[in-house]
């Protein structure tokens, strides 16, 4: 990692995407891992790991940065096993340092267990005190330490049901992958507010936070993991289990929206045909006259040619995003702030000139790099700039494993549409409704959409509510 401030996109931070495989495989399990962690890259950027277990042992490499820096062909070679764990990683708990980075390792009575988790934990400073009250020693600041903690000590030789324990105690999303010396097993929260799929290569099983992962290796996609489901990959083949706890089925909206990468598909809907009938919908709420659809990339592009076809208007590539800056980089000084944006987007004045241009991105948290498109667009000549965008108002903070503002810092939750249309210095704008992003995606309303509506799928303690509503430290974003 460089030094220096880094700056995100205007828009909420991705979680972290979680991969394992059990069951050796031609070129070899931790090549087959590195390239379902490549495959998953969009989903953190900050560090990465591999654990496997050779049957006696779990070997482990991990580091800061992206898959491809963090691991070389000598390094894969060490890593020879039967079962992987694997994770990408982008801080929503803990600091983004090296003793976070995952998968954990952990040794314990029972052997060894490598754990990696997407999500967060809304009482794990609750639990983080209790356990250090009782002796215990955290060697980082994650969430995922008090989880693999909690599994360590409750197992009294039945891992399945050390397991079942711990998620009577945790609160909060999770969807893990956990690896031990004989055993790979996949974890999803009973709320199911993150994603694991269940896929298959050969004889070999498959857990990925997304099934974009199992195209690039060559797997097949099988189906979701359960919300509060247990699923165990031994020498027996796969048993499944089931917490006792209330289930629901809560996936995070933002999967659909922003998140997972277009070519995966989530509880039988395929992410670009989902963003695609968004930009259909949104145009039948939000029409406007203009010459020409252009979108803010890459999140944007799907929702732009829906509505683009809805709306009987060409679409094209109005703005060009470098590929070699990713969802995060560095910004030298803050009087550079506009040179940060043109290091990412830039527009092309040939195709806007002019022109009255419909404008399509998938959220707004801030407004701070709409408002700079918005002003570099106005540069280049366009005469009018409507601004459609394929999700709800962002009203409410996220505590289930995405990166968001406090309440005082959002956009929507702050002024009206009226003036989020002035502060953006847009001729219109529209916002697609809630019904129409759950018409878009089907399934009623088995979805956590609280960052637009506060209806939370569970209680969230007052602390971290207060800290959520009030908090001061916050990059600015460009």
């Amino acid at each position: 990692m460089c030094n220096g401030e880094i700056i995100p996109k205007d828009s909420f931070k991705d979680e972290c995407g979680v991969f394992g495989i059990y069951g050796d495989q031609d070129p070899g399990i931790s090549r087959l891992t590195y390239y379902g962690l490549y495959a998953l890259q969009h989903r953190g950027q900050e560090s990465c790991g591999i654990a496997v277990s050779t049957g006696k042992n779990i070997e482990f490499h991990k580091g800061m940065g992206l898959v491809a820096e963090v691991f070389s062909d000598e390094i894969l070679e060490t890593l020879q096993g039967g079962i992987s764990c694997g994770h990408v990683r982008y801080s929503t708990s803990g600091q983004s340092n090296i003793s976070n980075a995952q998968p954990l390792v952990v040794k314990y009575w029972n052997g060894n267990l490598a754990l990696a988790h997407n999500g967060n934990l809304v009482n794990a400073e609750e639990l983080r005190k209790e356990l250090e009250r009782e002796g215990t020693i955290f060697q980082t600041s994650v969430d995922s330490e008090i989880i693999a903690n909690l599994i360590s000590r409750l197992d009294q030789g039945n891992i399945v049901e050390a397991i079942k324990k711990a998620m009577k105690i945790v609160k909060g999303a999770y969807a893990l992958v956990l690896a031990t010396r004989t055993q790979l097993i996949g974890i999803r929260d009973p709320n199911g507010i993150r994603p694991l799929s269940l896929g298959k290569k050969g004889n070999s099983l498959i857990f990925s936070s997304e099934s974009c992962a199992f195209n690039t290796i060559g797997a097949q996609l099988l189906r979701d993991v359960e919300p509060g489901e247990i699923v165990v990959v031994d020498e027996d083949g796969l048993q499944s289990y089931f917490v006792d706890l209330p289930r629901k089925d809560k996936l995070c909206i933002f999967e659909y929206i922003y998140f997972a990468r277009s070519d995966s598909n989530i509880r039988g809907k395929n992410i670009y045909m989902a963003r695609r009938r968004a930009g259909e919908i949104l145009f039948s709420e939000h029409p406007a006259k203009a010459d020409v659809v252009i979108s803010v990339p890459d999140s944007g592009t799907s929702a732009a040619m829906g509505y683009a076809q809805a709306a009987g208007i060409p679409f094209a590539e109005g703005l060009v995003k470098n590929r070699y800056v990713g969802r995060t980089f560095i910004q030298p000084k803050q009087s550079m702030r506009k040179i940060g944006v043109a290091l990412k987007l830039n527009v092309l004045e040939n195709i806007v000139r002019g022109k009255r241009v419909v404008l399509v991105d998938d959220s707004i948290v801030r407004g701070t790099t709409i408002t700079e498109l918005v002003e570099k667009l106005r540069i280049a000549g366009v005469s009018e700039v409507h601004l459609r965008v394929s999700s709800p108002p962002v009203t409410y903070p996220c505590y289930f494993g995405i990166d968001t503002p406090s309440k005082k810092e959002l956009v929507g939750a702050n002024l009206s549409i009226n003036e989020i249309q002035k502060k953006l210095g847009v001729d219109s704008i529209g916002y697609l409704s809630l019904q129409g992003l759950i018409e878009a995606i089907g399934k009623e309303d088995n979805y956590c959409e609280a960052c637009f509506s506060g209806s939370y799928p569970i209680d969230i303690p007052k602390e971290r509510s207060k800290m959520a509503f009030a908090k001061e430290d916050f990059h600015v974003e460009i």
